[in-house]
């Protein structure tokens, strides 16, 4: 191979789609067993590689050359080949330093946790002491290797203004969860994961609710590949040019999903959208008649609201599962339940489309907006919510292809 990135499981990688738009060479992922990863190293049949989960410690025992800031971090995740000569770098170290800098967040006097024991717990160790944290303590479920336990944490560093996630937890396809309990903490100023799939973990957007900084690991992702291909082709990388690979990376990711009351064209809106950007497209009620084999009407009729609800939100949970680009229309009352917004902001960015009142018209295969009294009084119950649970909110004035380009510029894919 000449260049890719080596780990144990790495079916949730980016790391592909990364490095071929940086260009220039092939870029492979290669799964190795612990038993296999001494051989590969040994035989050097590559110009160069990364590095990740479990091997960013073990890697170093077959270097020839471990660079200063790497060595004093204690952990590897880019190897170059230079005439069999292989030497480790730590680029995840000023991809994490690159992250919290774009973020706005000040570590300069702060206390910082950070969750996690492995390799790159010690990268986030590291790099909070170059940004100036007073103190930075690593947290472990079994305390050693320097380690505090989470319940030390809980009854001693309560006072801690930044937060760190190293571990997997949350990570796909294991998205529920988090590593710590943001709640008990009233000083936090920022929490970072540098978890990358999902976009966003229940971490993070937990930190989101409260108004802090946060943070997934997109952006420490992309630039840790970005200073790590500088090193394979001995070249530098400008800030703008990482700044636009991170930007069409997400934007391949993240789903743009329509939210907003029945008849207000999110249907309609989605198919135009997802036909322009060349995404797939989803319906949530039309997966749930798929799904039941008969129209909602029925579903509602013969089973009750309680089994629609059930079946919209496992389509929802199909659907945001993974970071795909798609395009999402969703049924009038899918984010009247929280976990189905918790799951769609995981990958997703939520549209509200905005629709006068007086401008839906009622049907009869709307069971709650089956009149204009009902179709009001939905209106009135969820106006708030709809607000509420959106990341923009769109004026629905216009014909369906005018509120597509809306969005469509407001997302970044027209200027």
């Amino acid at each position: 191979m000449q260049f890719g990135l080596i780990g144990e499981k790495l079916g949730h990688s980016f790391s592909k789609s990364i490095h071929e738009q940086l260009g220039q060479y092939s870029y492979e992922l290669k799964e190795l067993s612990r038993a296999e990863l001494g051989n590969f190293m040994r035989e050097k049949a590559f110009f160069g590689v990364n590095v990740t989960i479990p091997y960013k410690q073990e890697v170093m025992r077959y270097l020839d050359e471990i660079d200063p800031v790497a060595a004093k971090i204690g952990a590897v995740n880019t190897v170059v080949n230079r005439g069999g000569v292989l030497k480790g770098y730590n680029t995840d170290f000023a991809g994490l330093k690159a992250l919290v800098e774009r973020s706005g967040a000040q570590l300069q006097g702060r206390k910082v946790l950070v969750c996690g024991s492995g390799g790159t717990s010690l990268t986030a160790l590291y790099a909070a002491r170059a940004l100036g944290a007073a103190c930075v303590y690593r947290l472990s479920r079994s305390v050693a290797h320097g380690c505090i336990s989470y319940e030390s944490a809980y009854a001693e560093h309560t006072d801690a203004a930044v937060i760190i996630n190293t571990t997997p937890v949350g990570m796909y396809p294991q998205t529920g969860g988090s590593a710590i309990d943001l709640e008990r903490f009233e000083h936090l100023e920022a929490v970072f994961d540098v978890v990358y799939n999902p976009l966003r973990t229940d971490l993070v957007l937990a930190a989101k609710q409260r108004g802090l900084i946060a943070q997934g690991g997109l952006y420490m992702l992309v630039a840790q590949a970005v200073y790590a291909s500088a090193y394979f082709l001995d070249t530098k990388c400008s800030e703008e040019r990482l700044e636009s690979i991170y930007r069409s990376i997400l934007s391949a990711r993240e789903n743009i999903v329509l939210s907003g009351m029945p008849g207000s064209g999110k249907s309609t809106v989605g198919k135009l959208l997802a036909a322009e950007l060349q995404r797939p497209f989803a319906d949530t009620d039309a997966l749930v008649e798929s799904a039941a084999g008969m129209p909602i009407s029925e579903i509602f009729r013969q089973r009750g609201e309680a089994h629609f609800r059930r079946l919209e939100s496992e389509a929802i949970a199909r659907l945001s599962a993974q970071a795909g680009g798609k395009v999402i229309a969703l049924g009038g009352g899918a984010v009247l339940n929280p976990d189905n917004v918790r799951l769609l902001r995981h990958n997703g960015k939520i549209y509200f489309l905005n629709r006068s009142i007086e401008d839906i018209v009622p049907t009869a295969d709307r069971p709650l907006a089956l009149d204009r009294q009902a179709l009001q009084q939905r209106f009135e119950e969820r106006f708030d919510i709809y607000c509420g649970t959106a990341d923009r909110v769109i004026a629905v004035s216009g014909d369906a292809a005018s509120v597509a380009a809306a969005i469509g510029k407001d997302y970044g894919f027209e200027s």
